[in-house]
């Protein structure tokens, strides 16, 4: 009995540490061939398709690409332009805007790529002892001029992740998640969070790669 116990002990630990592996091993290395092929220099970001309860997700989420990528080293269309662009000419929906044939695309606004986006989870939620403010998105790239897939991702931001543990017990804790939603709420803490996903998913080891006038270190 003994030695059974001891071999199970083992094993659950084995168990553990094989897990906890798995969840430090690195991401798999994304083929960029394609993208390497096609080489886009210029961007257009379509209106994110928006499938969470937030009316604020498509635009907050919108508003918070642009920067990343230009710094990335892309021209990238003016959103409010293309947005514009797009109602006055009857497109009125993401989902619209994101069925348009991509050699229409690449008439209309002459750009080498565009991505589309959605946007899987934007807003706070509460949780009895505790409040969050989580925005998730996933993107593809498309090439305009042949309709290849150049790459694909995602990322994901939580305002928990800059909140420490609180000492103040199970009332402190209710206290802090009253709290945390109504700042969130006056504050549209979903918004300065999406900026952060944003650059999560232009940055991330399987991010874009930097476009042709991404920065580059002189080395004297």
């Amino acid at each position: 009995m003994t030695n059974l116990m001891s071999l199970i002990k083992r094993l659950g630990a084995v168990a553990v540490l094989a897990a906890l592996t798995a969840c430090a091993a690195p991401p798999k290395p994304y083929d960029y061939t394609a993208f390497k092929e096609a080489k886009p220099a210029s961007l257009l970001v379509l209106p994110p398709m928006n499938d969470t309860p937030d009316v604020n997700a498509t635009y907050g989420v919108l508003s918070n690409l642009s920067m990343p990528l230009a710094e990335a080293g892309y021209y990238v269309l003016p959103v409010t332009l293309v947005d514009e662009t797009l109602r006055t000419n009857g497109v009125t929906t993401p989902s619209d805007a994101q069925n348009i044939d991509t050699a229409k695309l690449r008439q209309i606004f002459g750009a080498d790529a565009a991505l589309y986006v959605g946007v899987k989870q934007y807003g706070s939620v509460y949780k009895v002892l505790s409040s969050e403010t989580v925005v998730e998105m996933q993107a593809k790239l498309v090439d305009l001029r042949t309709g290849t897939l150049l790459w694909e991702g995602k990322a994901s931001a939580s305002s928990a992740e800059q909140n420490n543990n609180s000492q103040g017990g199970l009332i402190g804790l209710l206290v802090k998640a009253v709290v945390d939603q109504i700042a969130a709420n006056l504050s549209d803490r979903s918004f300065q969070i999406a900026s952060l996903a944003g650059n999560r998913l232009v940055y991330a080891p399987n991010g874009l790669l930097p476009g042709p006038r991404a920065r580059q270190v002189v080395k004297n």
